[in-house]
């Protein structure tokens, strides 16, 4: 549901500035718990690599997330500049994964075919914490009335802060950028903070998306985030 667009178009028809019903949305889900059923396909999926991770974290290791990780392109990269963590691919597409299926993956790498908003409910569930997240160039839904279904309106963000870690964002839409910074700050009390959204000058693009904005001259956004590593209560 949130995967990047699959055009290198310039976002058009879009929201301007941040949402006025934003705190109101980010607030109502800290307030009430995401009873949404877990997708079988996803329970699934968890309970396959749930033995593996839990053995990687009680070994002291590093666990790190690439939700809407499309071809695991991006995946495969950070799991090679950080070869003693545990990298999980996740994205809801069988068909974007399976082009990874003829590649030599590292090692360190597991890919997860898994509605991402299921998967890290189970992964709070589970007590499980992260070095690093990344989400890389997420569907934006521009549309002012599709606030919900981006990732800090959406039902699932008090688990995608809970998760902890580094948080990394990118997209090539400033006010989605804007506006998961601003979600960050009405939550101030359960974070360390949101780095400023910096423009990105990428010289070697994580994502074939990034590659494709890149190449079609658009400006590119990153923002940090540092996520205190206990679960929210």
């Amino acid at each position: 549901m949130h995967e990047a667009n699959n055009s290198a178009r310039r976002i058009t028809d879009a929201q301007i500035g941040i949402h006025k019903n934003l705190a109101l949305v980010v607030k109502k889900h800290f307030r009430n718990q995401h009873k949404k059923p877990i997708a079988k396909h996803t329970q699934d999926a968890f309970d396959v690599v749930k033995d593996k991770v839990e053995v990687h974290l009680k070994a002291g290791k590093s666990l790190i997330f690439d939700s809407c990780c499309g071809t695991a392109m991006s995946t495969q990269i950070i799991a090679l500049e950080n070869p003693s963590a545990l990298v999980l691919g996740i994205d809801r597409s069988a068909v974007r994964l399976a082009k990874e299926t003829n590649v030599k993956l590292p090692g360190n790498v597991i890919l997860v075919q898994a509605e991402c908003a299921d998967f890290w409910k189970l992964a709070v569930g589970a007590g499980w914490q992260l070095q690093k997240h990344t989400i890389l160039y997420p569907n934006p839904y521009p549309k002012s009335k599709h606030l919900k279904r981006r990732w800090h309106g959406h039902p699932a963000f008090p688990d995608l802060l809970a998760l902890g870690g580094e948080l990394e964002l990118r997209s090539n839409w400033k006010v989605y950028m804007d506006e998961f910074c601003e979600a960050v700050k009405i939550l101030e009390d359960k974070i360390y903070g949101c780095r400023s959204v910096e423009e990105l000058a990428v010289i070697n693009p994580l994502t074939l998306f990034e590659k494709k904005y890149q190449e079609n001259g658009q400006s590119l956004y990153s923002c940090k985030i540092t996520l205190k590593n206990t679960l929210f209560t």
